[in-house]
C-alpha cells in the first residue's frame, strides 16, 4: 500500500493529467458522483475518475495499479447491483457515449458509456436497429458483452451475436483490440463474460434494417393474468419470430397485468397478431408505431431482482407464476415479467459462452420499494418467485438479469463447459483478478 504522500501526489497527478474529473471524498461532486439508481447501494470509493476517451481510462488503470487500488467499472447503465466499490478506483464511463453510424456497412461503434436509448436515437433516421436490451437506460456495453436478451432478439438473435470488434484497456493499461482475426481468444470469451478482462471503450456492432416497429400493450386487472400468460404463451408459439414482447405484472396500486407485444412490422400486422389478446377484457390499450420499452424504476428506492430461464410453460408453471406475482408486495415500483425467448436466439452461435439458448422463457422478479424497513420482505418475494418456477428451469440463467448470488450461479451464466477456458484468458489478461467486482471469472 502506497504512503499517504505518494497517493496524495498521484492524485493531484491524475487530476492533472486526465480530460474528464476526478472526484475523492471531500470534493464537490463526490456524492453525486457514486450516486447509483439503487438507493439499497452505498459505497465510498476512493476515487471516482469520470473518463473523456480511452486514454482517460488508461490514465485511471495505471493510476490504481500504482497505488494498489481495487478497480471497479461503471458503464453507462443503471447496473442492479451498483458497479462501485468502497475504498476502490471507479473508472466512471458515462462521459464516453458516442455513437458512429456506418450506413454502409451496417455497423455501428459504441463508446462504452452509452446507454441504448443513445443507440436507439442514431440508428432510428437510418431505419436500422440493433438487438439491445429491453430497457432504454441501460448501458450497451455491459449488456452486450454480458450475453443480455432484449426486444428483437427473436427476430435478429441476441446483441452479442452481431459483436464485430471491442477496444478494450486491460489490467496492465494496455490499449488493445479484439476481433475475430486480432486476440481471436479474448474476442470469444467477451461474448457473455466481457467484465472479466479489462475496460470495454466502445464496441463495434451489426444492425440490421427495421423500417416500422410496432407495439401493443392492452391492461388488465390482476385477476385476468391466468388469462393473459396462456394466449400469449399461445401468440409466441404459433406466431413469427419478429413478434416479441413480455407479460408484465406490476404492483401499482392498483396491482395489473400487462401483456407488451412487439413487432417487427407495421401496425397493422400488429393488431391482427395480437387479436386474440385484445379480445380480453381490457381497462386501457396502447398500439402503435411507439418504442415502448420496459423502463428501470425512478432513481431512489431499493431494488433487488432475479431470474429464471425455463425450458417450457405449461398450465401449472402459469399457475405458480401468477400465483407469486399476486403476492408482491405494495406499495411498489416492482414487477414480475416473462419474456419469449426462441426464435434466433436458439438458433445462433453455440460457440459463445452464453448457454440460455435454449430456454423459451425467462422469469424476471424485480423488487422495487422505498422504505429500508421493508428489505426482507420484497427480497423474499423475488427468491421464491424464483424458486416456485425452478421446476420447469433449464438451470441456466442470463446474468444480465442478476446481481451477485455467487459462484454457482455465475457458472449457470456462462456454462459450466466453458469455466476452464474462460479461466486461461482471465489468466492471459488479468492474471491479478484487477477485474474482479462484477460477475467474475478467476485466472488459472
Amino acid at each position: 500500500m502506497a504512503s499517504r504522500s505518494t497517493a496524495h501526489r498521484a492524485l493531484a497527478a491524475l487530476r492533472e493529467d486526465l480530460a474528464g474529473e476526478v472526484f475523492a471524498p471531500g470534493d464537490p461532486g463526490y456524492d453525486e458522483a457514486r450516486a447509483v439508481v439503487n438507493a439499497r447501494i452505498d459505497r465510498r470509493p476512493a476515487v471516482i475518475a469520470q473518463c473523456a476517451d480511452a486514454a482517460d481510462v488508461v490514465r485511471a488503470v495505471r493510476f490504481a495499479r500504482g497505488l494498489d487500488l481495487h478497480i471497479a467499472v461503471r458503464g453507462g447503465g443503471h447496473g442492479l447491483a451498483g458497479t462501485l466499490v468502497d475504498g476502490a478506483l471507479v473508472v466512471d464511463l458515462r462521459r464516453m457515449r458516442a455513437v458512429v453510424v456506418d450506413p454502409a456497412a451496417e455497423a455501428v461503434r459504441v463508446e462504452g458509456g452509452a446507454t441504448m436509448s443513445d443507440l436507439d436515437r442514431a440508428l432510428r433516421p437510418y431505419g436500422l436497429a440493433a438487438s439491445g436490451c429491453h430497457a432504454p437506460g441501460a448501458g450497451v456495453a455491459g449488456s452486450v458483452l454480458g450475453g443480455g436478451t432484449g426486444r428483437l432478439d427473436r427476430v435478429f438473435g441476441l446483441a452479442v451475436d452481431d459483436l464485430i470488434g471491442v477496444e478494450l484497456v486491460t489490467a496492465d493499461a494496455e490499449r488493445v483490440h479484439a476481433n475475430a482475426d486480432e486476440n481471436p481468444e479474448l474476442f470469444w470469451a467477451l461474448h457473455g463474460a466481457g467484465g472479466n478482462f479489462g475496460v470495454a471503450t466502445a464496441l463495434t456492432l451489426e444492425v440490421h434494417e427495421l423500417p416500422e416497429f410496432s407495439v401493443a400493450l392492452p391492461l388488465y386487472p390482476l385477476e385476468s393474468g391466468p388469462d393473459v400468460v396462456r394466449t400469449f404463451r399461445e401468440l409466441i408459439r404459433t406466431g413469427p419470430h419478429e413478434l416479441g414482447g413480455a407479460v408484465l405484472y406490476l404492483a401499482g396500486p392498483p396491482a395489473r397485468c400487462g401483456a407488451l407485444l412487439t413487432y417487427a412490422g407495421g401496425e397493422r400486422g400488429l393488431r391482427e397478431l395480437a387479436a386474440p389478446l385484445l379480445a380480453l377484457p381490457h381497462e386501457t390499450e396502447l398500439c402503435g408505431a411507439q418504442a415502448l420499452e420496459l423502463p428501470y424504476p425512478p432513481a431512489g428506492l431499493r431494488g433487488d431482482g432475479s431470474a429464471e430461464c425455463l425450458d417450457g410453460l405449461p398450465d401449472a408453471a402459469v399457475d405458480v407464476l401468477c400465483a407469486r406475482a399476486a403476492d408482491m408486495p405494495v406499495p411498489s415500483a416492482g414487477r414480475l415479467t416473462l419474456l419469449p425467448l426462441g426464435g434466433a436466439i436458439a438458433t445462433g452461435p453455440r460457440a459463445y459462452p452464453v448457454p440460455y439458448r435454449d430456454a423459451l422463457w425467462t422469469v424476471h422478479p424485480f423488487a422495487c420499494w422505498a422504505d429500508p424497513a421493508a428489505d426482507e420482505p420484497n427480497r423474499a418475494w423475488v427468491r421464491d418467485v424464483c424458486a416456485g418456477v425452478r421446476p420447469w428451469s433449464t438451470g441456466d440463467v442470463c446474468l444480465t438479469l442478476i446481481g451477485d448470488e455467487g459462484p454457482e450461479r455465475v457458472r449457470a451464466g456462462l456454462g459450466a463447459g466453458n469455466t476452464l477456458r474462460l479461466e486461461k484468458v482471465k489468466r492471459a489478461y488479468d492474471p491479478d483478478n484487477v477485474f474482479r467486482f462484477n460477475h467474475t471469472v478467476k485466472p488459472v
